[in-house]
């Protein structure tokens, strides 16, 4: 397992493949952090595809989707599965942000997030609109992940950002 970023510093960037359910269509596409600067990320890194702990942790955040976008933030699902994959899981469930294709695990090893057995361990990162960050979390076991209002109480938090929610400048 490689060292994970720290908060208050840069965070790797990177681009992968992915898809987002819109309506009854599953549009794909490479998704690259540092296009969306000016914007908090929630990278939300998880084991897998349809397996019960995951399919509960998206869909929470996929039912609080509106809180994120209140917040001017994103999310997005990381796992080593392929796009494919990603495609039948979101839509299976109604999942509504983006779901990007680790397979080779990558990016989970850049964020220091790789585990023996399971893969990849269950983690959050908030990226502030600056690309530092902000807040992070790493599962040892997995078991639970964190819950909606724990990330809006967090985002909300960031420095930089206006009375009304919305990414800026403070002075």
């Amino acid at each position: 397992m490689g060292s994970s970023p720290q908060v208050g510093q840069s965070v790797p960037d990177f681009t992968l493949p992915g898809g987002t359910l819109t309506g009854d269509t599953f549009e794909r596409s490479d998704y690259t952090l540092s296009a969306a600067r000016g914007r908090t990320v929630v990278l939300a890194f998880y084991p897998g595809d349809n397996t019960t702990v995951c399919t509960k942790q998206l869909c929470s955040y996929s039912s609080g989707m509106e809180t994120f976008t209140g917040l001017d933030a994103e999310v997005w699902g990381i796992s080593p599965q392929g796009v494919d994959s990603h495609e039948s899981f979101a839509r299976t469930y109604g999942l509504r942000m983006p779901l990007l294709a680790d397979t080779g695990r990558e990016i989970a090893r850049a964020y220091g997030i790789t585990a023996p057995g399971i893969g990849v361990r269950r983690a959050v990162f908030l990226i502030g609109p600056d690309g530092v960050l902000r807040w992070k979390h790493v599962a040892v076991l997995g078991a639970t992940f964190q819950s909606l209002d724990t990330l809006a109480e967090h985002i909300a938090g960031i420095e930089g950002r206006t009375g009304d929610g919305r990414a800026g400048t403070t002075g």
